[in-house]
């Protein structure tokens, strides 16, 4: 059973984030500094090697991706709190190697927060959490491009509150197969009447996100996953495989990725600046958009934050704790002793 702890106390002041103006991130993060100190919500703040480029062919700097994230913070944070989060850090940039941290990094300020998590074979891991602006900005300058939250909260690691389906082409597909993918997942959930989101990945894929009611283990989670995602593949052969053996997926099919679903694995959060070509952002998106024929690269850093300027977060609805599914009705009733 996983070990959880939260440090410092949940007590502690939280300032409610702020919505940031179009070019107040700048003024927070100045575009011709190498390095700045921030003072936010009395936190202390070093943001170093602004000027190192992690986009060379775009233009974009270390400082640019500080600043997306600073002015998506306020949308972006909610969906973060009290998850811990999984590092992958870009110390040199989107096209450059990276590296996995689960452990939150020594030395660290001492208004960090972590959850405790007994992790298998690596024992006991202090996981960070993301709650605020301050913690974000620290993530990102350690070289995180995209954010990579667990599904379950800290308090109960072992019991999600959201199951989801990864949507990517296996060789030979294209994104509008995909987009189609997407569409019969839709309709499978929805004839269950299980309420369902969709984002991009950011990356070539989608995401199907269903927020349910805590209760049923990551296991019976995964199961449930497993179960539809074999249904489609049997139902719409030529277009979805299920199939997670990399070598025995059929080309040019969609892998309905059941298997994210996994304790301890993690998927790219909404609003996470991918390391593409690109820039590209993990979106959410509607359904009208998916059918009218959306691309992946209408979203990156550059054009996200005046769509949420627009829009809003889609995603909100999701951060309720009502109108989310209860799954236990439709998991197997377990047989009686």
């Amino acid at each position: 059973m996983a070990v959880t702890r939260f440090t410092p106390q949940q007590s502690s002041r939280r300032a409610t984030p702020r919505r940031l103006a179009p070019k107040s991130q700048e003024r927070l993060i100045p575009a011709d500094a190498s390095q700045v100190e921030l003072d936010i919500e009395g936190r202390s703040v070093k943001l170093t090697n602004l000027q190192k480029p992690f986009w060379p062919d775009l233009g974009i700097t270390k400082g640019d991706l500080l600043r997306y994230y600073a002015e998506v913070s306020p949308y972006l944070l909610p969906h973060l709190v009290n998850r811990a989060m999984v590092m992958k850090r870009f110390p040199n940039g989107a096209a450059g190697k990276f590296f996995f941290q689960k452990r939150a990094p020594e030395p660290r300020p001492d208004w960090i927060e972590t959850c405790t998590i007994e992790h298998g074979v690596a024992g006991k891991i202090d996981f960070p959490i993301v709650r605020d602006l301050p913690t974000l900005l620290w993530i990102i300058n350690l070289g995180c491009i995209d954010l990579n939250p667990w599904y379950a909260r800290c308090d109960d690691p072992d019991r999600p509150d959201y199951l989801h389906f990864d949507l990517d082409p296996v060789q030979g597909a294209e994104f509008k197969q995909v987009r189609e993918t997407a569409c019969v997942v839709h309709d499978a959930l929805d004839k269950l009447k299980i309420p369902n989101y969709a984002k991009t990945t950011g990356s070539r894929g989608i995401h199907v996100y269903v927020p349910i009611v805590r209760g049923p283990w990551q296991k019976q989670v995964w199961t449930f996953a497993k179960s539809l995602a074999q249904t489609l593949e049997r139902m719409h052969p030529d277009l979805i495989t299920a199939e997670y053996r990399v070598a025995k997926r059929p080309k040019g099919r969609v892998l309905v990725d059941y298997n994210q679903n996994a304790w301890g694995h993690t998927l790219a959060s909404i609003y996470s600046v991918r390391p593409t070509p690109r820039a590209t952002v993990s979106t959410p998106i509607t359904w009208d958009e998916i059918k009218r024929g959306v691309e992946l690269t209408e979203f990156d850093i550059h054009t996200v934050p005046p769509r949420l300027r627009k829009l809003g977060d889609l995603w909100k609805p999701l951060l309720a704790s009502t109108k989310r599914f209860k799954l236990e009705s439709v998991l197997p009733v377990p047989d009686s002793a």
